[in-house]
């Protein structure tokens, strides 16, 4: 098979790595890919929002499946593209990737199906907002832009203050550009956070092994929200108990409220959980794997990650056993420092043949490329280092050994992921 991957991030160089692995593969291409991707697939100059060239690529080289890693191309309708030139691709169509494009249409499935989330109101009006919160609203509260702001548009306001200056932000100033004309207004709920990622078939779905985040950029989850800044799989919180509720009244029910709603989900359903006090809730959808999520999950899955795939595109998902090894993973983030604000990049980045021929390790690039015949840092998150264990207390030693084989200027990282584990 020939295999094209859109993408450019360590998301896609994980699954470019994992999709190398399979013996039904012997020719992969990314658009537009990363100087990491590269080891394992040809790059190809297009850019991830550029559809008709895309699939005109994909059609003159002829590409037997495309699989979609990012979340703009998804919400902005290449499945579609492909799918109209008779192309098999593996994502939502625009329709169902609405599910993570937009988060008022999301809590308004989630409310009529009676998904357990947070309680809610969605506001195209500034003023209406703010009346609102100056007479109900309870504190804390969340204010999140109702389209893709990068996993940055959500703020979590102490005050009536905050949250007046909150919808300047996202409504008036457009900080977020089209993705705040509307406004989703949330309550905010306490407990700990959990990702789920799951592969989808459109009627059947099969749940991946549990992940957790660290979004805040400095240590003690301080400081501004990132695209993420590492995570460890599995979670010690998402307990049997947790997978049996999640079960019953969440992930097929989410699945079943889109086929109902005429709205097909075809890929991979991500959930953003909370585990509350009153049970877990859905903080948010994704309608593509996690980033850097994906680098502690893809690794540790047993399975051909093409079968699956191929398995979800045609309808028989329910014919895969799903399997992850029994073991940890813990992946930490080097990124420039100054990042998600400002940063400097370009720098020469050494040490990254260290990892070659040492099992159970591995770097995915998500900002780098090639300069003068080398590999240098090319964005806010450089990195993902992520290495296995036994456990996670291995995983996470292994993953903060692993970090001091490499070196760039201004690299920067959180010295504390995975510390919660220590209180499971």
């Amino acid at each position: 098979m020939k295999v094209l991957i859109i993408g450019s991030g360590g998301r896609e160089h994980a699954i470019a790595w994992k999709v190398a692995q399979s013996p039904k593969v012997d020719k992969i291409y990314c658009a537009p890919g990363n100087a990491g991707i590269a080891e394992y697939a040809q790059c190809v100059d297009i850019k991830a929002m550029e559809f008709e060239k895309l699939a005109a690529f994909a059609k003159e080289n002829a590409i037997d499946l495309t699989v979609v890693g990012m979340d703009d191309p998804l919400v902005g309708g290449v499945v579609d593209v492909f799918e109209r030139e008779g192309l098999r691709v593996f994502g939502p169509r625009k329709n169902a990737a609405i599910l993570e494009g937009s988060k008022a249409f999301s809590k308004d499935l989630m409310k009529k199906y009676n998904i357990p989330t947070a309680g809610y109101e969605n506001f195209e009006d500034a003023e209406d907002s703010l009346k609102y919160l100056r007479e109900k609203a309870e504190f804390p509260i969340v204010l999140k832009a109702d389209g893709l702001a990068l996993g940055k548009g959500v703020l979590i306001c102490n005050t009536l203050e905050e949250a007046e200056e909150g919808v300047k932000t996202i409504m008036l100033d457009k900080k977020f550009g089209s993705a705040g004309n509307t406004l989703v207004v949330e309550e905010f709920m306490t407990g700990r956070e959990v990702s789920v990622l799951s592969f989808v078939d459109g009627k059947t779905i099969k749940t991946m092994t549990s992940a957790q985040d660290h979004k805040r950029a400095k240590d003690g989850d301080q400081g501004l929200n990132t695209g993420g800044m590492g995570t460890f799989s599995p979670s010690p919180f998402y307990t049997k108990e947790v997978d049996d509720f999640c079960e019953k009244y969440i992930y097929q029910a989410t699945v079943d409220a889109m086929a109902s709603e005429g709205r097909e989900f075809k890929g991979i359903i991500f959930f953003g959980l909370m585990l509350t006090e009153k049970g877990p809730k859905v903080l948010e959808y994704n309608a593509r794997f996690g980033d850097p999520e994906a680098q502690v999950v893809i690794p540790r899955l047993k399975n051909d990650i093409v079968e699956v795939f191929e398995a979800c595109v045609d309808g028989r998902l329910d014919e895969i056993d799903l399997q992850f090894e029994d073991n940890a993973a813990v992946c930490v983030v080097l990124a420039s420092d100054g990042y998600p604000v400002s940063y400097e990049k370009g720098y020469p980045i050494k040490g990254l043949d260290t990892f070659k021929d040492k099992d159970g390790y591995y770097v995915f690039h998500a900002g780098t490329a090639f300069k003068d015949g080398e590999i240098v840092t090319n964005g806010g998150r450089v990195l993902g280092v992520t290495a296995k264990g036994a456990d996670l207390k291995e995983a996470r030693a292994n993953a903060y050994k692993a970090v001091q084989w490499i070196d760039f200027d201004n690299k920067y990282m959180r010295s504390d992921i995975g510390k919660a584990i220590d209180e499971a």
